[in-house]
């Protein structure tokens, strides 16, 4: 299906187009290039610009660029004074173009996973179009919305912020219907002091709110009221959701097994039941605010509930899977992949999830921690804090790197404390040795801690067996 034509383009720009093209996606990575893209030139580490001709061969019908690049038909080029305007100009006018309901999602933790939940719960009931991975910041945004179809019914795009003034502009340019806030946690706090100033900022995607929008805001933070009066200065409508007294949907009880979470909910017309096919009492919250999104933007919350018992978590935000460690298949560890940021609120989340499974044939609960990042001032006893929350009684083992979790490392009592290296390469490389057969396996750190690589060590033990090492 044609999603922009060469004029279209170019009146949603501002720019030139000398030849004649239809394009079907648009893109800004020539590793993921589709054919029938257009490639957007964007500057990042590299100038986008280098790469058009790649783009072109790898089967793009045209670049979005500030100049021809040397050697590259000017048919095939969109001409714009500048790419990532350009690219705002162009996400702006499929969003105008549209008829969808918009939702859009922040918060200082599960925004991917909130998105991913209301894609799944949204199946069934309308064209959705949402954010692939976590594609949420200056250019995230508007590459979502240039890549959304005109017949689109609900729109889901995840805002996030790493610094103060990032999430209003971005609102803006989404103008959604519903805007859901996740949680506020003490992540970023190295840009905002303190937790107050990370909660202004993400009430600022009510700025963005259509007239007569809903606003989704957790009722179990400390920071609620923040919330609530930067949505009343919006006019929207209120809705709240959480464990709290008052909530419009309240979280009433929270059952956690292996491999699932039950949750009763309260709400004004009575109580009803909702599972997950994955364990975790932070996906439960979650699933909770995304239900009242779904109302919110005029679908179907008894379908949605039914639909999101599907929802599995991508990889590196508490995906879990087997690791056949004999080619019998009778020996294996579980690994808990989570390794694609974190905090104390998400790392303590992650933890409980371990808690709560039984390993099998004598196995054990591990945790392998990277440092969290951007915490501020009281970083280092944060860390070393995590020692002292409940669930870490269950855990056996944790494995730690870093300089930030050295302080866990040395507040573990002896029984607990396992390896630490200074790297996570370092501890790829003596990791493997001290697992067993049986032993469960949450990997956790930050995106910076570069925890990832532990994932990908553990993944090819059971790859090297399988000969696809």
């Amino acid at each position: 299906m044609t999603l922009w034509t060469a004029s279209e383009a170019a009146e949603a720009t501002g720019g030139t187009a000398s030849g004649t093209w239809e394009a079907t996606g648009v893109s800004i990575d020539t590793r993921t290039i589709q054919p029938g893209d257009l490639f957007v030139a964007l500057a990042a580490a590299r100038d986008g610009h280098e790469f058009v001709a790649q783009a072109l061969d790898a089967g793009a019908v045209a670049a979005l660029v500030s100049h021809v690049p040397d050697g590259v038909d000017p048919a095939k080029c969109l001409v714009v004074d500048a790419v990532l305007p350009a690219l705002e100009r162009l996400g702006q006018a499929a969003r105008a173009r549209t008829d969808a309901k918009v939702i859009a999602i922040t918060g200082s933790v599960g925004k991917t996973t909130a998105k991913e939940m209301l894609k799944q719960a949204l199946t069934g009931q309308g064209n959705v179009h949402a954010a692939v991975a976590s594609y949420n910041n200056h250019w995230g945004v508007p590459l979502t919305l240039a890549r959304m179809p005109a017949d689109t019914d609900f729109a889901v795009i995840e805002i996030g912020m790493s610094n103060p003034g990032e999430i209003a502009p971005l609102a803006r340019m989404a103008r959604p219907h519903v805007a859901m806030i996740t949680t506020i946690a003490p992540a970023h706090l190295e840009a905002f002091g303190v937790i107050e100033g990370i909660a202004a900022e993400k009430a600022a995607i009510f700025d963005g709110l259509e007239p007569g929008g809903v606003a989704i805001i957790p009722l179990d933070v400390s920071t609620s009221g923040i919330l609530i009066d930067a949505a009343k200065a919006k006019g929207a409508e209120i809705v709240t959701f959480g464990e709290a007294e008052g909530a419009d949907l309240r979280l009433t009880d929270v059952m956690l097994s292996e491999d699932s979470t039950v949750m009763r909910i309260a709400t004004a017309e009575g109580g009803r039941l909702a599972k997950l096919s994955v364990s975790g009492r932070h996906y439960a919250s979650n699933a909770v605010g995304v239900i009242c999104a779904v109302a919110a933007a005029g679908a179907d919350p008894t379908q949605a509930a039914m639909m999101l018992s599907h929802w599995q978590p991508v990889e590196g935000r508490g995906q879990r899977e087997r690791i056949t460690l004999s080619r019998t298949d009778d020996i294996a560890i579980e690994l808990i992949d989570d390794a694609f940021n974190a905090n104390p609120a998400s790392l303590a989340a992650g933890l409980e999830v371990l808690a709560a499974i039984t390993p099998q044939r004598g196995g054990r609960r591990i945790a392998v921690l990277g440092d969290m990042l951007e915490l501020g001032e009281a970083r280092d006893q944060m860390h070393a804090d995590v020692a002292k929350l409940p669930s870490m009684d269950a855990v056996d083992v944790v494995h730690t790197c870093g300089t930030l979790m050295a302080h866990l490392h040395a507040a573990l009592p002896g029984a607990k404390r396992g390896l630490h290296e200074a790297t996570a390469q370092d501890l790829c490389r003596v990791l493997p040795r001290s697992l067993r057969p049986g032993d469960v396996v949450l990997v956790k750190g930050s995106k910076g801690s570069k925890v990832s690589v532990v994932v990908d060590a553990l993944r090819k033990l059971g790859q090297s067996l399988d000969g696809k090492g």
